[in-house]
C-alpha cells in the first residue's frame, strides 16, 4: 500500500495532448439512450411521459346479480354490460376474459405446463400430473343484446369474442347481458388459484373468496389494440375501470364482504351489528367488533334456513371480489386520508386469532397512510382485508394469510408474514388497481412498484422489520445466478422462471436504488409522485413510467433501465488497484537525505555486510595512489547550484502555487474494474491512519467513456489506512471480495451460517410464544 513514488513538483500540469483512442470500441452499449427500445410518443402518451391532450380509455359498467349455493358450491349469476366506445375506433366485436376456463379440463395451462416423475412424490405432485376430472370453468348459458336478441359469441379457451351486429363507432356505448354459472373449487387443493373456496372440517363450514368470478371485460387500448392474451395463471389481468352495482345472494346467516360499499345494511346486519358498524365510522384509534367470535362460533354450529341478499356499488373501480362465510369475525375502524374518511376493515374466522384482531385493521390503515403520502390520498371509500390463507388482491378488498397455532400462538416469522402480505395485498389498491398498467404484459409494473411501496411501509412499521424484498444486498443471490434461468425484468410474466425474483424483488430492488443511490431521495420521491398522479385512473406502460421518472427529475436513467430492466448483468465492479502519490516538495537537504538513506538501504547486502569483518583493509584503503577526486566526493551533499535552483523554483510561484506546493496533500489514484457488466456508481469510503473516515460518491456517468475499467485521482489531506468500495452495501454488488484495499479474508457462507443468527422474524422450527406459553 504505501509506496512512494516521487514526482517533481514541475509536473504539476495535466498533459493536454489528446488520449489515444481504443483499437476495440468498449463503450458503445450501456449509455446509449433507449430510443427505439420504447414506443414513439403521440397525443396519446407524450416524450415527457404524460398522458397526450388526446388521452382516451374505454369504460365498463355493470349490474350483476349472483348466487352463491352453500350446499353444492356453485354460483349462478347474470350481468348487464354498458360498455363505452371513447377511442376514436370503430369495434365490431368485443373480447371478455373468461378466467375460470384456465381450470377447466382442456385448460391450455395444463397442457403447456411441464411435469416430471421423482423417487418420491407426494399426492399433491402426482394429482397436478392426473389434472382433474372435476367439471370446472364457465358455463355461458346466453349472451343477449339490449332487446333480448341471442348475440354470436365464439369462446377461445379463456376469451370470448362478442360479435356485435354493427360496428360500435366512437363515443357510442352498448348493452348486453351475460348468463352464467361455474362450479367452484377447492382453492387448498392441487389446482390452487386465486379464488375459490376453503373447507373446514372441523365444524363443517366453508370460507368462500370469490374472484375471477364474473365475464369481464378486456382492455382495449391505444398502444396495444385488445389486450385478449390467453390466461395460463401467471400473467394476471388487463381491466377497463368502470362502475358497479353488484347484489350478491347468500346463506342468510353468512357474512358478506366485497368492493364498495353497502347498500343495504339495515337489510343484512342485525340490530346489534348495525350499532356497531355505526360506531365504527366514528372511531379512529381503535377497531370496532362488529361481530364477535363468539358470535360467529355460535353461527358455525348450525346453517340458518332461507337467504340474504346484499347490495354493493362502486364507482371507477377495474374489477369487483366478493367473500362470504358464517365463520367470519368482522371489525372495522375510519381512517382519516386526505380529509376524508376510509373504513379499514378486516374479515377473519376464528383460526385466525388472535392475529388479525390485533393487528389486520391497524396494518390496512397504516398501509393506507404510507402509500398516500408517497402518492396519492387513497380515493376509495373502503379498504378489506380477509383472512383466506392465501394472497390476492382486489379494488378495495384482498385476501391474505397468517393463522396461528391452535393455541393461539405464533412465531414471529408468521405475525411478520402477515403483516407484510396484509401491506403488499392492500397496497395493489394503489398499483395496479388505480395506476392501472397491463399486468398481463409487465409484472414488474404491478408487483415490482408495490413491493417497493411494501418494503417503506414495512420499515414504517417497525424500525428492526426483517424486510425480505427492497435491501440491495438481498437481491445478490439472484443476480448472480446462472444465466440460463435468467430473464430481464421486461418478461412477459408466463415465460419467468424464478417470478418472485424478477418480478417482484428485483425492480423494487432497483426502485430503492434509484432513490437511495442514483437520484436521491428527494428527487426519486417527487418524481414517482409524479407517475403516480399523472396515471391514477389510467393505463400506464413501462415507457410512461421510464419517461416521467426522467421527466420529473431531471436526471439521465437511460443506462439505469437498459442496465437493471432490459438486461440481466449482475453488478461486480472490483477495485483493482490502489497507487499513493505525494508532490516532492521537499529542499534539497531533505532530497539529498532520503537519497543517502535509500542508497545505503539499497546497498546494503550480505556479503558487504560479512566483508567488515573478512577484509580487514581494502586496496584503496592500503594505496593514497589509488585515490582521486570522488574518493572524497559526497554525492549527496546539497551544493550551492541545488540550493539557488530550488530558491529561484519556489520565488517563481504564485501564492495559490505555494500553498498547493506546501499543501503536503496525499493522491490517490484507484483503478476499478467493471467485471459484472452492469455500471453503477462508485461509493468509496476511505479510512485515515487517524481513526477517521470518509465516504466519496461518484456518479455512474463515470463508466461513459470505458465500461470496463476506470481510474480515478482523490487528494485527501490525511493518510488511507484501507478503502472500501460500497460499504453500505447499497448497489448489489455480487462479490464483496474484491471491493476491499489491502483485500481482507471473508468467511465463507458455510462459517458466517454457523456465526451468525438469522433476522428477526425469518427463523423457523421452534415458536418461542408457545415455549413461554408451556412454562406458564
Amino acid at each position: 500500500m504505501k509506496r512512494f513514488i516521487h514526482i517533481l513538483a514541475a509536473i504539476l500540469t495535466v498533459s493536454s495532448q489528446a488520449v489515444a483512442q481504443h483499437s476495440e470500441q468498449n463503450h458503445a452499449e450501456r449509455f446509449e439512450q433507449l430510443g427505439n427500445m420504447l414506443r414513439s410518443p403521440n397525443v396519446y402518451r407524450t416524450a415527457s411521459g404524460a398522458p397526450g391532450h388526446l388521452y382516451w380509455q374505454q369504460q365498463a359498467n355493470y349490474d350483476i346479480n349472483v348466487t352463491l349455493d352453500d350446499e353444492n358450491q356453485t354460483i349462478k349469476g347474470t350481468e348487464t354490460v354498458t360498455y363505452i366506445n371513447n377511442s376514436p375506433d370503430a369495434l365490431s366485436y368485443l373480447w371478455i376474459q373468461l378466467d375460470q376456463n384456465q381450470r377447466a379440463k382442456d385448460a391450455d395451462s395444463h397442457k403447456a405446463s411441464t411435469s416430471k416423475i421423482y423417487d418420491k412424490m407426494s399426492m399433491r405432485q402426482l394429482e397436478s400430473i392426473l389434472w382433474h376430472d372435476l367439471d370446472l370453468g364457465y358455463k355461458i348459458h346466453s349472451v343477449k343484446d339490449a332487446q333480448g336478441n341471442d348475440i354470436p359469441v365464439a369462446i377461445n379457451k379463456t376469451m370470448m369474442r362478442v360479435d356485435l351486429p354493427e360496428p360500435l363507432t366512437a363515443g357510442e356505448q352498448v348493452e348486453f347481458t351475460v348468463e352464467w354459472s361455474f362450479n367452484i373449487h377447492d382453492r387448498t387443493s392441487f389446482i390452487g388459484g386465486r379464488p375459490g373456496y376453503e373447507y373446514f372440517e372441523e365444524d363443517g363450514n366453508y370460507l368462500y373468496t370469490m374472484a375471477e368470478w364474473f365475464p369481464r371485460m378486456a382492455v382495449y387500448s391505444d398502444f396495444q389494440g385488445w389486450q385478449n392474451k390467453q390466461f395460463y395463471g401467471s400473467g394476471e389481468f388487463a381491466l377497463t375501470f368502470g362502475n358497479y352495482k353488484v347484489s350478491i345472494t347468500a346463506p342468510a346467516d353468512h357474512m358478506v364482504g366485497a368492493t364498495g360499499v353497502l347498500q343495504n345494511p339495515e337489510e343484512v346486519l342485525s340490530d346489534k351489528e348495525l350499532d356497531r358498524w355505526n360506531q365504527a365510522k366514528e372511531t379512529f384509534d381503535d377497531p370496532v367488533i362488529i361481530r364477535t367470535q363468539d358470535e360467529a362460533e355460535k353461527l358455525e354450529k348450525g346453517k340458518a334456513s332461507g337467504t340474504k341478499t346484499w347490495v354493493f356499488e362502486a364507482e371507477n373501480v377495474r374489477d369487483f371480489a366478493w367473500t362470504s362465510s358464517r365463520k367470519f369475525i368482522w371489525d372495522a375502524m375510519a381512517v382519516d386520508v386526505g380529509n376524508k374518511n376510509v373504513m379499514a376493515m378486516s374479515y377473519y374466522a376464528k383460526e385466525a386469532n388472535p392475529l388479525y384482531e390485533q393487528y389486520s385493521t391497524r396494518v390496512v390503515a397504516h398501509t393506507l397512510k404510507s402509500y398516500s403520502a408517497r402518492t396519492f390520498d387513497y380515493p376509495y371509500p373502503t379498504a378489506i382485508s380477509v383472512e383466506a390463507s392465501n394472497g390476492m388482491e382486489y379494488p378495495m378488498i384482498c385476501f391474505n394469510y397468517g393463522r396461528p397455532d391452535k393455541d393461539g400462538t405464533y412465531s414471529e416469522a408468521i405475525k411478520n408474514g402477515m403483516i407484510s402480505v396484509i401491506i403488499h395485498e392492500v397496497g395493489h389498491n394503489f398499483f395496479p388497481m388505480i395506476v392501472n398498467s397491463d399486468e398481463r404484459q409487465w409484472t414488474w409494473m404491478d408487483e415490482g412498484l408495490n413491493t417497493f411501496m411494501q418494503f417503506l411501509a414495512e420499515q414504517e412499521w417497525d424500525r428492526d422489520y426483517p424486510s425480505r424484498r427492497g435491501p440491495a444486498h438481498k437481491i445478490v443471490d439472484y443476480m448472480k445466478g446462472e444465466k440460463q434461468y435468467l430473464e430481464p425484468i421486461m418478461t412477459n410474466s408466463e415465460n419467468i422462471i424464478q417470478f418472485g425474483a424478477n418480478a417482484y424483488a428485483k425492480p423494487a430492488t432497483a426502485l430503492n436504488i434509484l432513490r437511495e443511490t442514483v437520484m436521491g431521495r428527494e428527487l426519486f420521491d417527487f418524481a414517482f409522485k409524479q407517475y403516480a398522479q399523472r396515471w391514477k385512473f389510467k393505463h400506464p406502460t413501462p415507457a410512461d413510467f421510464f419517461r416521467t421518472m426522467e421527466d420529473a427529475s431531471a436526471v439521465d436513467l437511460d443506462w439505469f433501465w437498459r442496465g437493471w430492466f432490459f438486461g440481466t448483468e449482475p453488478v461486480d465492479i472490483s477495485l483493482a488497484d490502489v497507487k499513493w502519490y505525494k508532490l516532492d516538495n521537499r529542499t534539497p537537504a531533505e532530497k539529498k537525505k532520503a537519497e543517502a538513506e535509500e542508497y545505503e538501504k539499497y546497498e546494503s547486502y550480505l556479503t558487504k555486510t560479512r566483508n567488515e569483518e573478512d577484509i580487514p583493509e581494502t586496496v584503496l584503503e592500503k594505496d593514497p595512489a589509488t585515490r582521486d577526486f570522488y574518493s572524497t566526493y559526497d554525492r549527496f551533499a546539497v551544493t550551492p547550484s541545488d540550493e539557488e535552483a530550488y530558491n529561484q523554483f519556489v520565488s517563481s510561484l504564485t501564492d495559490k502555487e505555494k500553498e498547493l506546493f506546501n499543501s503536503g496533500l496525499n493522491y490517490y489514484e484507484l483503478t476499478f474494474k467493471n467485471i459484472g457488466g452492469l455500471v453503477m456508481p462508485l461509493i468509496i469510503q476511505f479510512n485515515y491512519t487517524d481513526g477517521s473516515s470518509e465516504v466519496q460518491r461518484i456518479p455512474a456517468y463515470i463508466w461513459r467513456k470505458n465500461e470496463s475499467e476506470v481510474t480515478k485521482v482523490f487528494p485527501t489531506k490525511k493518510e488511507v489506512e484501507s478503502i472500501v468500495l460500497d460499504p453500505y452495501r447499497e448497489t448489489a454488488d455480487i462479490d464483496e471480495e474484491n471491493n476491499y484495499f489491502p483485500r481482507r479474508d471473508i468467511p465463507s457462507r458455510f462459517e458466517l451460517f454457523k456465526r451468525e443468527n438469522g433476522p428477526r422474524g425469518a427463523a423457523s422450527g421452534t415458536n418461542p410464544m408457545k415455549e413461554a406459553k408451556k412454562k406458564k
